[in-house]
């Protein structure tokens, strides 16, 4: 890490959207040959930041220089240009051609007008070969895992001679194996000088990855620090606003559901539930007031398990019971008229609309679960909006506004408000704490305690085992598409146990 002049420096940074100041007198600083992290809350002004840098946001006051030269950005592609690059976490490339034209597109040597597509070939093989990359540039990118298409997005990044390389939770759909050899294209091009800022919302990672780091919290600098001097839980405190006694207050809120399960008979009972490509058949059974976690690596039938129950995708082998009742859901209307609901992981493309109001956004399930020709009043909506919208402290509490500008914490609490306003028996979240903060990560585990000691069923599927094991009654562990293990979550259980069993160190 250099100490030497910053390549890219912002002083004072000001945005004002109406009604909100969205950042206030915000510096950062980037040097060559480091890793920076911008750390912050959802909503603490990371993606309104990274936006006025590359231009697609007008800077209200501040200055921005790059090299010591004060630059203003119409828009990323003049950004990119100066070389400043942004790779954010929905790669944002074409699935359908080789890997070769995704790193050159737009930028391929010509003759005479045509591709020369040899050339094409072996400059992307020289650009992959600069990150220890080793690839079939001709392959198709679809053909690659979410990891690989991240680095091909890195490679062309860097193409343009890039300065500094902005990377967006780059690790939010990554495995551990995954994560490892990101950090080792990530490492490499810090010691080829490029100034790195990487967005994160897991602390280990940029306690592993990160040389310094600047925190924001509220739209305002709280700080610029090395890394290795702020220990996490300052680093917390800092992000969050509260102190040490509150943090720790927190954490033992969040704790597992404290009311006692009922084995009677199940809500839900699954047996010898199978999809053909989608996950081996399955015993599952889950009680009213029970947390039922799901753990896996991904690509382990977490999700394929989940859209099961809830009828997104078809069974084509076992049978359901709902109450005791055989049930066929085909169709996850017939599972919301049992009374399932199903948070997507995939809040972009399955989940929130982002051009709709939070207001349409909230009443969307309950009008669908309705049909169209029973419209719900204005007035019946306005009243359960604002209800969960208080409940759920989404902000900004307008109702009006539109979705695709909140964070990504606020999307996260709209998409529960909107199954919740359904009054579900049984709740299926998928990864609902996924690429949001600490804070908003904290209000949601306790919402899913909180609704199974009213008595609700919850179906709770996470990434992360220390989340699962805080909050589920009993484990179920799948690997390979298979559910292995089922272990109710006592004190002898912990993730080193539940690791063992992914890596097929126990019995299945």
């Amino acid at each position: 890490m250099s100490d030497d002049a910053p390549v890219l420096e912002m002083t004072g940074i000001r945005k004002v959207f109406p009604g909100v100041v969205a950042l206030d007198g915000v510096d950062l600083r980037l040097r060559a040959g480091e890793v920076h992290a911008l750390m912050g809350e959802n909503g603490a002004g990371k993606s309104t930041l990274i936006k006025v840098l590359t231009g697609v946001y007008e800077i209200d006051g501040g200055t921005v220089s790059l090299a010591g030269t004060p630059v203003r950005f119409s828009g990323p592609l003049q950004a990119q240009q100066a070389g400043v690059s942004t790779v954010y976490q929905e790669v944002n490339l074409c699935p359908n051609l080789s890997v070769a034209e995704n790193i050159l597109l737009g930028r391929e040597p010509r003759r005479l007008g045509r591709i020369r597509w040899g050339e094409t070939r072996r400059r992307a093989r020289e650009l992959l070969k600069r990150l220890d990359l080793d690839l079939d540039v001709s392959a198709p990118l679809d053909t690659y895992s979410i990891a690989i298409q991240q680095m091909v997005a890195i490679a062309r990044a860097v193409d343009i001679d890039a300065k500094v390389l902005i990377l967006d939770e780059p690790t939010s759909s990554l495995d551990a194996s995954e994560v490892a050899q990101l950090f080792a294209v990530i490492r490499r091009l810090r010691d080829q000088g490029v100034a790195i800022v990487f967005v994160s919302h897991f602390l280990d990672q940029v306690y592993e990855i990160a040389d310094r780091m600047t925190v924001l919290r509220n739209g305002r600098l709280v700080g610029e620090y090395r890394t290795a001097e702020l220990p996490q839980m300052q680093l917390v405190t800092r992000m969050i606003g509260k102190e040490l006694a509150t943090l720790e207050t927190l954490e033992q809120a969040d704790r597992a559901p404290t009311a006692q399960i009922e084995r009677g008979r199940p809500l839900l009972r699954a047996e010898g539930l199978g999809r053909r490509g989608g996950i081996e058949s399955f015993d599952l059974s889950i009680h009213g007031g029970e947390i039922v976690g799901l753990a896996g690596l991904l690509g382990s039938g977490r999700t394929e398990l989940a859209r099961l129950l809830f009828g997104a995708d078809r069974a084509d082998r076992g049978r359901l019971q709902v109450d005791g009742e055989a049930v066929a859901l085909r169709t996850p209307r017939a599972a919301m008229s049992r009374g399932i609901a199903f948070s997507s992981e995939n809040r972009r493309t399955e989940g929130v609309v982002g051009e709709l109001s939070v207001r349409d956004n909230i009443i969307l399930a309950l009008q669908a679960s309705r049909g169209w020709m029973r419209p719900v009043s204005r007035r019946r909506a306005d009243e359960l909006v604002d209800r969960y919208v208080k409940a759920l402290d989404i902000r900004p509490a307008d109702p009006d506004r539109r979705v695709r500008d909140l964070s990504g914490g606020n999307q996260q609490k709209v998409l529960l408000a909107r199954w919740l306003i359904t009054e579900p028996r049984l709740f299926i979240v998928d990864e609902p704490t996924r690429g949001i903060d600490v804070g908003a990560k904290t209000e949601i585990q306790r919402l899913m305690a909180e609704l199974a000691d009213g008595g609700m069923a919850v179906l709770f599927v996470s990434a992360e085992l220390e989340e699962v094991l805080r909050l589920s009654h009993k484990i179920e562990i799948l690997r390979d598409r298979r559910l292995v293990e089922e272990l109710e979550n006592t004190d002898a259980v912990d993730a080193d146990r539940i690791m063992q069993t992914i890596a097929g160190g126990a019995a299945s």
